[in-house]
């Protein structure tokens, strides 16, 4: 076993030698710089040091209540020292540490399985900032900032998820009373899902339908108490509980809620946007989709710290691996050769790898344009918000299915050994397939982001002075341009991902009205076409992905030899996905049939190109290896050592012999059962 360990420590040592570029450089530029590596590592220092927040038991031994309660514990304590951590140094933000813990991947070190304080603090308070009155933000944020109150977020229902219109939960104003009368009328529409709500909270937002003099206003956002602040018991009318187990956040406490007609306090309606007066006159904002600011938010996160960092978390896991796995013959007669000399092997992986930072350079352009659009809303300009939504809802969507293929093509990388719990795939995946359809559904938000493109192929014309970057290809773009010679530089792939948005927009634009002309009406016409519709929003997302990811290599400020792998993950990205859609570039680009061997030959390029670098990629990554918690992934490559240090673990190995022999299989094999 010792020879094992040496010669696989070895084989990874070998890997980092031959990197031809700085790994701690490109660790910089994937953090944001050195001053913010050096702030991340001291936090992940900070707390990943504690015993107090290790486990001797692996999660996966426990029962379901075991769990939840070692997370209630967990959690408490990690806070805890949040508060201590601030309390004793200002060189880092409060912001900044809450983001590490629940926004990155320091959280998911302690919490393998989930915080059942997360939508506390990335729902509930963001949705009092942008939906509550000065006065009612003073008072809940003050509360939940200093957990006076834990909080969670009740949107989802039984019987409705990403189409909120159509949520059943009631909320009636009295005005004799001046309260709200909250009901919950049918089994749908009891909420389902929010993190948290099952045993943790006492207070939500809880979005319902509002009714006042008779009439319906939709949904709005109301401040309710759940449970008792001493006792923890629900209050009169709350009907609230646990949903169960589930493929993964086992530990988040997802619940349900229902209400038997429970009132509450006028001033439980937040207030900023839409108003009910002490009549039970409505007030309404000028624009109603400010409403649905929260989801936004969350949609951008899911992008930013979801799909990237699982996905990262991954590819590293499964590269290391590949890296001292060795297995088969390339030639009859030779040693066995690590398994990432396979060609196949590489094509599995390096993709994958493109893909994290492709995810990544478009998640940084989205946050920053959140928060441009968040300063615009609170002067009350809205023009970008649609442009806002629909690449949020378009982006949430592609990360999240890529991701999620992705990270199970890194598992089927590793063999039968990535089936284990101990290589963490596992919860990488449960973690990472859940937001396929947490925070919208990912098939609606293509089609959400299609309307967007839809009805700006039919403004091309008029619009064209004041179009938005992300729609200028729509503008520029003529019929005759596939008729331009292609050649194999960035440049032209993206063209070419251009021309393949264009194209599919016209075209499902043109089928619509054609449709329509038939005597279709235009929602039906709409649903002949939503296949059709859900691939143009996709291929606008890669389009946008291609071009941003080009930008951010020419403007990144790094050496040359950084620069080289990232041009050289950008072009494998652009030819990976050209590939997998080579139809739609045959049809609607200047690709021709004649070009396709050209482009094959490229992708084996440039796998060849990142092979000798793939390890050092990979560690730019930085993840400690508590954060990774895989014994396939560990930095030093002891991968069957840490296999079998993790089957040890098991409390079937405590003992040698199962109490199980005496009571049943010995009665059963002598015949006395």
């Amino acid at each position: 076993m010792v020879g094992i360990s040496d010669k696989c420590t070895e084989d990874i040592a070998r890997e980092r030698k031959k990197c031809s570029f700085s790994s701690t450089e490109l660790t910089h530029f994937w953090d944001g710089g050195v001053e913010l590596t050096k702030r991340r590592k001291l936090l992940e220092n900070y707390f990943l040091s504690d015993p107090e927040l290790k486990s001797s038991v692996p999660l996966e031994y426990l029962s379901h209540k075991e769990k939840y309660e070692r997370s209630i514990k967990l959690s408490c304590l990690f806070f805890k020292k949040i508060s201590n951590w601030l309390e004793h140094n200002d060189t880092i933000s409060a912001m900044e540490v809450y983001q590490s813990v629940l926004g990155g991947s320091l959280g998911s070190a302690v919490l393998k399985d989930g915080f059942p304080f997360a939508v506390h603090y990335v729902m509930f308070i963001p949705t009092i900032i942008g939906q509550g009155t000065m006065a009612q933000q003073a008072h809940w944020i003050s509360r939940a900032w200093n957990l006076e109150i834990m909080c969670t977020y009740a949107q989802t229902e039984l019987g409705h998820g990403t189409f909120i219109r159509g949520l059943e939960t009631t909320s009636t104003y009295d005005p004799d009373t001046e309260e709200f009368v909250l009901h919950s009328p049918t089994l749908t529409s009891y909420k389902w899902w929010p993190g948290g709500l099952g045993h943790t909270c006492n207070y939500a937002v809880v979005l319902a339908q509002l009714y006042t003099k008779g009439q319906c206003h939709g949904i709005h956002p109301f401040v309710v108490q759940l449970r008792d602040e001493e006792t923890w018991m629900p209050l009169p009318g709350i009907k609230i509980g646990e949903i169960g187990c589930k493929l993964g956040f086992n530990t988040v406490n997802n619940g349900y809620l229902g209400f038997d007609h429970v009132r509450i306090p006028r001033d439980r309606l937040l207030m900023k946007n839409n108003k009910v007066l002490k009549d039970g006159t409505y007030v309404k904002s000028q624009n109603d989709k400010l409403t649905y600011g929260t989801m936004i938010f969350v949609r951008v996160i899911v992008v930013r710290g979801v799909a990237a960092s699982n996905l990262a978390k991954a590819v590293t896991i499964a590269t290391r691996y590949s890296a001292v796995r060795r297995q088969s013959e390339l030639k009859p007669g030779e040693p066995e050769p690590q398994i990432m000399e396979f060609q196949t092997q590489q094509y599995k992986l390096f993709p994958a790898i493109a893909t994290v930072f492709a995810i990544k350079s478009s998640a940084t352009w989205l946050w920053d344009v959140y928060n441009s659009v968040t300063k615009d809303l609170d002067q009350g300009d809205l023009d970008k918000l649609p442009e806002l939504h629909a690449m949020a809802c378009c982006l949430k969507a592609i990360s999240t299915s890529d991701a999620n293929q992705m990270i199970e093509t890194c598992r089927f990388a590793c063999g039968g050994h990535g089936y284990m719990t101990s290589s963490n795939f596992p919860t990488i995946y449960s973690s990472l397939t859940a937001a396929v359809t947490y925070e919208g559904e990912n098939t609606v938000l293509l089609l959400q982001t299609a309307r967007y493109l839809v009805k700006a192929w039919s403004q091309r014309d008029v619009t064209s002075a004041t179009i938005t970057a992300t729609l200028k290809y729509l503008s520029d773009f003529r019929p005759s341009d596939i008729y331009q010679p292609w050649s194999l530089t960035m440049s032209n792939l993206a063209e070419a991902f251009r021309l393949v948005a264009a194209g599919k927009i016209k075209y499902c634009s043109e089928h619509i009205d054609y449709l329509i002309q038939k005597g279709y009406t235009s929602e039906d016409a709409w649903n002949a076409t939503s296949i059709q519709l859900t691939q143009i929003a996709e291929a606008h997302c890669r389009a946008f992905i291609v071009d941003t990811f080009v930008k951010e290599t020419e403007v990144a400020v790094v050496s040359e030899p950084v620069r080289k792998v990232l041009v050289q993950l950008c072009e494998l990205y652009s030819v990976y996905w050209l590939l997998k859609n080579v139809g739609d570039f045959l049809v609607y680009s200047h690709l021709k049939i004649s070009d396709v061997d050209a482009v094959n030959e490229r992708l084996a390029e440039l796998l060849a190109a990142i092979r000798p670098n793939a390890v050092g990629i990979v560690d730019s990554f930085d993840f400690h290896d508590d954060i990774l918690d895989s014994a396939l992934g560990a930095y030093d490559g002891r991968v069957y050592e840490r296999i079998f240090e993790a089957a040890n673990k098991s409390p079937l190995n405590a003992e040698p012999v199962n109490e199980s022999f005496h009571k049943y299989l010995k009665p059963f094999l002598k015949g006395q059962m």
